[in-house]
């Protein structure tokens, strides 16, 4: 492709209302273009990108036995009040209704598509000897983001490969579940990203049944949990924290003094008020789990897990009381409530084991205990992991610190079990004519968001760093002087022999100064820029650099197809490397290095 022939509308400055790099360098790159909040224009090489990766995930969707199909983005409502989800989406699922002849249709946007291709294995598949199957497809998915920023990272328009699998028992599913798993992991070793595979909240048949396979980044939205040592990874709903061994009673119990703290009702208020740090306080959070009132304990810098509290009470249904309920069980309004004379079952965190003369609400207004002690003040039915994970906790495997991180979700793969086969009729006979729900497995790509991920981890100060696997063109040749005939001559042969041989080549024919076209062609990021011209074509050379190298170099002009056709090869054949030599794990894939990145 000829610069002059194509649309890459480069900026100098960096636009207005873009806050991360990604999104300032898509814009700066021309790589798309933003139409309003939340909807953005690829432009020719943002999609040539985007094509890239879509096509290393369908390669590997292929490779692991899945087969493509293409669902429909406009479906009924039906659907999605047979599953229960137009309430569980809320207003981020866009629905709307059309005029069809005389009657009203009413309408949604699929921002997933679990409801139609059950709703189509549900007609289609009738006997155990149609399954396994696992169905895939590459689609524009559609929500109503109320916040939309960080550019593609968080839209509401976005390219999506969600897959789908049906199984007739577990074991099908774990198979099915590690095919993609594994898939996940050559795409993207194959597009350059450097990622965490972690663990994420289980699927309704428990175990281990979710992972998110993350990129490490310092505007990610996400949070991650890693332990360096054994590699252990989870994001911050998920992760466990190691067991911490229980005190005695203290020796220097000091006696329970009741004090008072009028209008402080939050952990910061009273701290301030009396002086001391939130980690000497107990906070008391009171929870209705499936319509009981339950008190759970932590340490008052420590931020309740919701997903453990579920788990650890089996409760179906869970939430922070409403106010007259917390002043019915403690006989004092929201932010007094401890646990000292408190009548309800009581679980804590394993940290509240380890405190002594704390200090906690007095179940009163205005008012909270100092001098706290367990056993001699109050008891807990059961300690517990029921907290968020922070910075240094000890590892649940090898007790080594944890480090919290930002990231990108990239990918997520989950086990659904049958609660959509059971709610839409996906069902099957099998070998004994007996009826059964197919179980099901999701795996979801967020294919805008490899592209967002790989810029926002691999770029310098001046650009774009892309790998060959993903970047637009392979090849920039950047001829000095357009209207020097040797120059042209030389440019025009490269560019018809290099296309020949099959590299991708992005030809800079525009009449700007040497400098322009650098600046340029770093911005752009292609990863091999080759200048024609200058000294070096006198002495039958060419300058070539690599984006993620300092210095150029020389090679001769003779046989330089040839030598350029070769190390463009042996770049795209790195990608396919890493899928060959083992797959990633839960701990660090790295992708190749980039420096400035």
């Amino acid at each position: 492709m000829r610069w002059s022939q194509t649309l890459i509308p480069t900026m100098k400055e960096t636009p207005e209302g873009a806050e991360i790099p990604s999104h300032v360098l898509m814009l700066r790159a021309g790589l798309a273009g933003q139409l309003m909040a939340g909807a953005y224009t690829y432009l020719p090489l943002g999609l040539r990108a985007l094509r890239k990766a879509e096509q290393i995930v369908r390669e590997e969707m292929d490779r692991a036995g899945a087969v493509e199909l293409l669902m429909p983005a406009l479906t009924p409502i039906s659907l999605w009040e047979r599953s229960g989800r137009v309430e569980a989406f809320g207003n981020v699922l866009i629905q709307f209704k059309v005029r069809r002849q005389n009657r009203q249709v009413h309408l949604a946007l699929g921002p997933t598509h679990e409801e139609v291709v059950t709703d189509l294995v549900a007609r289609h598949v009738s006997s155990y000897r149609q399954l396994p199957i696992t169905l895939y497809q590459i689609q524009t998915k559609f929500r109503n983001e109320e916040r939309p920023r960080f550019g593609v990272l968080r839209t509401s328009e976005f390219l999506m490969k969600d897959a789908y699998s049906f199984d007739t028992s577990l074991e099908g599913l774990n198979q099915s579940y590690d095919k993609m798993y594994h898939a996940y992991c050559r795409i993207f070793d194959r597009c350059g990203l450097s990622y965490l595979a972690v663990e994420a909240e289980s699927g309704p048949i428990g175990g281990d049944a979710s992972h998110e396979f993350m990129v490490l980044a310092d505007n990610g939205e996400d949070t991650v949990v890693h332990c360096a040592g054994c590699g252990y990874a989870a994001n911050l709903e998920r992760a466990d924290v190691g067991n911490r061994a229980a005190s005695a009673a203290p020796a220097n119990a000091q006696p329970l003094q009741k004090v008072d703290t009028p209008q402080a009702g939050s952990i910061e208020a009273v701290s301030k008020m009396l002086g001391c740090q939130p980690a000497q306080m107990i906070k008391t959070l009171i929870y209705v789990a499936d319509e009981k009132p339950v008190a759970v304990l932590l340490r008052g810098d420590h931020e309740a897990n919701e997903g453990k509290i579920r788990r650890l009470l089996g409760a179906k249904n869970l939430a922070l009381a409403p106010p007259d309920v917390i002043e019915k069980a403690t006989a004092a309004p929201v932010g007094f409530a401890g646990p000292v004379g408190l009548k309800l079952p009581i679980w804590a965190d394993h940290d509240v084991a380890l405190m002594s003369n704390a200090i906690t609400g007095a179940n009163a207004a205005d008012a909270h205990f100092t001098g706290v002690n367990r056993p001699r003040d109050f008891e807990v039915g059961q300690f517990a992991d029921v907290r968020n994970a922070a910075d240094g906790d000890p590892c649940p495997r090898c007790q080594k610190p944890l480090a919290l991180r930002h990231a990108i979700e990239v990918g997520h793969v989950f086990k659904l079990g049958t609660k959509y086969s059971d709610a839409l009729g996906a069902k099957f006979l099998d070998e004994k004519e007996q009826q059964h729900s197919a179980i099901m497995g999701c795996y979801g790509i967020g294919v805008n968001r490899i592209i967002a991920a790989l810029i926002e981890t691999q770029h310098d100060e001046n650009g774009v760093i892309w790998p060959m696997s993903l970047a637009p063109y392979e090849v920039l040749l950047a001829p000095l002087n357009v209207n020097q005939a040797d120059v042209m001559e030389t440019a025009e042969r490269l560019y018809a022999e290099l296309t020949s041989a099959g590299v991708e080549v992005l030809l800079d024919d525009r009449d700007q100064r040497p400098g322009v076209k650098f600046k340029d062609a770093d911005l752009i990021g292609i990863p091999l820029r080759v200048v024609i011209g200058g000294r070096s074509l006198k002495d039958s050379q060419l300058e070539i650099k690599w984006r993620w190298k300092d210095a150029p170099e020389l090679i001769p002009l003779e046989g330089a197809v040839v030598k350029l056709a070769d190390l463009v090869q042996a770049e795209r054949n790195l990608g396919h490397a890493t899928t060959e030599g083992g797959l990633a794990s839960l701990g660090a894939t790295p992708a190749r290095s980039f420096a400035g990145s």
